[in-house]
């Protein structure tokens, strides 16, 4: 057989949904490694022109999207993978339609700060990756001499903590530090992620609220509040200004700051930002008292607020959805004391953020084209790979997920593939189910189980 053609009458192209079909051959004899051919794109046609000796696969009404792009991912391997692993956070990609992942620098032992870090992270990863990665450099108190060694070596970008990110061994960065930083960062041209909190105002929180009940949420809600992020967005766009470097801001969850990213945007400001799936389908207003699987920083605010975050990326003042997927043992969330205060915050989803996108965005009137924006091609640009990520189009890795977008189904502790199956998502019905995950032409998912072998290679920038 002469290369393949993935055929369906819903395939979704930068130009929109149309039937046809996709043809894919093996990029040459560059792009052979591990045994297996890359497949790329080489073009999409009717359906009744694919060249003989094609070997076709048709999928009928189901519909072919773009394999996803995750930018905000811990997978925290070297050094914590009791925690997560890139074995098992790469089954979990592909099970949720994910083909490229985006690694951040903390979690692991050593976090990714260093040259000789990144070296062990691609250690760690080698063979065992079912969809391919890259990984973010870390920006820290003290490592200012290794950021333009960490571009040169490969990184997309760089990511830090105006906060404390919760975990010893990646530390936060005072306003000073990162000044010291950034005319490295800008000499990279290489974006700069930030946790945009700043401490006084969590700070300030945390000590009125000294006594209060931290099983309740609203303890934990009133602990992070808006102001922190309102702070830390307004010193890093002044920054951005004095400094002219790329700005993109991760997971947020305050929409009172979209007026003025708005007016950032308007100026000329390399911003971007992004959102996370926890805040566009929670509201606190929902969430159990002790329910800590639910604890995130910053927090799941109100309803309205989830609303307006939603108007954000009709606006398209938010870039792109993130998962943020942040796994820890089930200890580590306190499920037994339901405590906000000790409980680990993060939430994993890597394998259901697809079909929790889709259930919310298609109350909205939203349509898919716009995921595959949001989920495929905004993190591919961010992440530096959208010359062949991200897309269906020619020349493009042959990244596919077979999706069925009607098709409902019942969370349950089976599908998140991911070290630990805990989720605040369990027992809720979602809308679109993944069935299958192609990379680079190759199957690796189909209805629950695995194929062929750990293919995944870190992507070069």
């Amino acid at each position: 057989m002469d290369g393949q053609a993935f055929v369906s009458k819903r395939i979704a192209t930068p130009d929109g949904i149309r039937p046809g079909a996709i043809i894919v051959r093996d990029g040459g004899r560059d792009d052979v490694r591990d045994g297996a051919r890359d497949g790329k794109i080489s073009g999409i046609v009717h359906a009744d022109q694919v060249p003989a000796d094609t070997e076709v696969r048709d999928f009928g009404e189901s519909m072919i999207l773009p394999g996803l792009v995750d930018s905000h991912v811990h997978i925290n391997d070297p050094g914590r993978a009791e925690w997560e692993g890139f074995e098992t956070a790469t089954r979990a990609a592909a099970a949720g339609g994910y083909t490229t992942l985006v690694d951040m620098p903390l979690n692991c032992l050593p976090p990714t700060a260093t040259v000789a870090a990144l070296a062990a992270k691609r250690e760690a990863a080698a063979g065992r990756c079912w969809v391919d990665w890259l990984a973010w450099g870390g920006v820290v108190s003290d490592n200012q001499a290794e950021i333009e060694a960490l571009g040169a070596a490969g990184v997309p970008g760089f990511k830090c903590f105006l906060i404390h990110p919760g975990i010893d061994g990646f530390t936060m960065v005072t306003e000073a530090e990162l000044r010291a930083a950034l005319p490295h960062v800008a000499r990279t041209g290489l974006p700069l992620l930030v946790h945009a909190e700043l401490p006084g105002p969590v700070d300030q929180a945390t000590q009125r609220l000294r006594d209060a009940d931290w099983r309740r949420y609203s303890t934990h809600l009133q602990s992070r509040p808006e102001e922190a992020e309102l702070a830390a967005i307004r010193l890093l766009l002044s920054l951005c200004r004095q400094y002219k470097f790329r700005l993109h801001i991760v997971h947020l969850s305050a929409s009172s700051a979209l007026a003025e990213l708005c007016a950032a945007r308007a100026e000329g400001l390399p911003v971007s930002v992004e959102t996370c799936p926890h805040y566009l389908h929670f509201c606190a207003e929902e969430i159990p008292d002790g329910a800590t699987l639910c604890k995130c920083a910053p927090p799941i605010r109100s309803r309205d607020n989830r609303e307006r975050l939603w108007q954000g990326l009709k606006d398209r003042i938010i870039d792109l959805v993130a998962t943020d997927h942040s796994p820890c043992p089930p200890e580590m969330k306190r499920l037994d004391e339901g405590s906000f205060k000790t409980a680990w915050g993060g939430i994993a989803s890597l394998s259901l953020a697809l079909p929790v996108i889709w259930t919310e965005a298609s109350r909205r009137g939203f349509a898919l084209t716009d995921l595959t924006r949001w989920m495929c091609e905004e993190p591919a640009r961010l992440a530096g790979c959208s010359a062949r990520k991200g897309r269906i189009a020619e020349g493009f890795d042959a990244d596919f997920v077979i999706f069925e977008p009607e098709a409902e189904f019942v969370v349950t502790k089976d599908r998140l593939h991911y070290r630990h199956p805990v989720s605040p998502y369990l027992g809720e019905k979602l809308r679109g189910v993944v069935k299958a995950t192609y990379l680079r032409g190759q199957l690796v998912f189909r209805d629950g189980e695995f194929f062929d072998e750990a293919r995944g290679r870190e992507i070069q920038r």
